[in-house]
């Protein structure tokens, strides 16, 4: 049974289907003038409007990468250099303390091109300090950069006060969206930049994507360098089967936004339900009211977490409240950052129910961890 959403969604039916005559039958490169090429590149513009609709925008201020983590990149870095490029004198970038790696590191990574990189804190639901952040935003800053919803805990962003902070200082706003589209309405029109994951919305993996809006005061540069696919932001040939599959994921994901919430919300309350009459002991790290619908963070005491993961890995699959990295496992910043004990950090774990989850996995769920936590 699958319950680790977070990581990456089951594939949708529907992408399936719509992807599978573009890996033989149709043939085509999208940049090539021939019939074959107009055919792909119909179809890659068909995907984009309907990535647009799922977030408000234009589908051309919609630009293809192979992922979320590229459009982090292109958005920060992109932005910088722009900047550098542009003699604008603006040198702060401001993210939240718990943002995914890609933006924490392209944002470090700007350092030695003399920007600074002021992190804003959170409270102790993952939600960023707005007061805090109202301090740090200042005539000096070039980019604030807050995802939508936290890969970790689920945590919902208050995204319009930061657009509020941001703009009344002048500076521009990157959303990682990657896993708040097709989970919470969205309406990019309010942001610079957003960068969006098509395997968090059901759909494949290998493509994403980044919105820049066309009313930005600064356009991203290229970080990479080839043909001039992409408006000349991202080189590189548009793999045409990805992109349809990831309109496919959109246009469903769009249709059942209200329908899925509902459906992960219940299978997560029902879930925690199910614990409870087990009489198993466990904390939520995160409110209700602050987080993604389906989404659980769970502290287990004195248990630690990847022996749990490890223990209920051939009835289920989960993940750690931790993160690997270079092959040490070491406590989630974002827990830390929330200030729980490194101890707490390595008793947590991680799911996300989704819409292809049942009541059944729930409560199978329940009942594997139970028995396990309980020894």
């Amino acid at each position: 049974m699958y319950l680790d959403g977070h990581s990456t969604t089951p594939l949708a039916p529907e992408a399936m289907e719509a992807m599978a005559p573009w890996w033989h039958a149709q043939v085509g490169n999208p940049h090539s003038p021939h019939l074959s090429g107009m055919l792909a590149s119909q179809a890659v513009e068909t995907a984009r409007s309907e990535l647009a609709s799922l977030i408000g925008c234009d589908p051309q201020e919609l630009v293809f990468t192979s992922g979320a983590t590229e459009a982090n990149n292109i958005a920060i870095r992109g932005i910088a250099l722009a900047a550098l490029e542009g003699g604008i004198g603006r040198r702060d970038i401001v993210v939240s303390a718990i943002e995914h790696k890609s933006v924490l590191s392209s944002a470090s990574s700007l350092r030695s091109a003399g920007f600074r990189i002021i992190e804003a804190p959170v409270d102790v639901n993952g939600i960023i300090d707005i007061s805090a952040l109202e301090r740090l935003v200042g005539i000096e800053t070039l980019l604030v950069s807050v995802m939508a919803v936290n890969n970790e805990v689920g945590s919902i962003q208050p995204l319009a006060d930061v657009v509020r902070i941001a703009r009344a200082a002048g500076a521009l706003v990157h959303v990682d969206a990657a896993q708040g589209a097709g989970k919470l309405p969205l309406d990019c029109a309010e942001f610079d930049l957003a960068s969006l994951s098509s395997h968090k919305i059901y759909g494949p993996m290998g493509i994403g994507a980044l919105f820049i809006s066309s009313a930005a005061s600064l356009r991203p540069l290229p970080v990479l360098f080839g043909g001039g696919q992409e408006a000349g932001v991202r080189p590189g040939t548009v793999p045409t089967p990805l992109v349809v599959g990831f309109g496919a994921a959109a246009k469903v994901s769009r249709t059942r936004l209200v329908a899925d919430a509902a459906h992960s919300g219940r299978l997560s309350a029902l879930f925690l339900e199910e614990l409870r009459s087990r009489q198993v002991q466990f904390i939520e790290n995160v409110s209700a009211p602050s987080r993604v619908p389906g989404s659980l963070s769970l502290r287990f005491p004195g248990n630690d977490a990847m022996s749990t993961i490890v223990k209920a890995g051939d009835r289920i699959s989960i993940s750690e409240g931790s993160a690997c990295t270079s092959g040490q496992i070491t406590a989630s910043h974002v827990l830390l950052e929330m200030g729980f004990t490194y101890q707490e950090a390595t008793e947590t774990i991680r799911l996300y129910f989704s819409r292809y989850n049942s009541e059944a996995d729930a409560i199978e769920a329940a009942a594997v961890l139970s028995a396990i936590v309980a020894r």
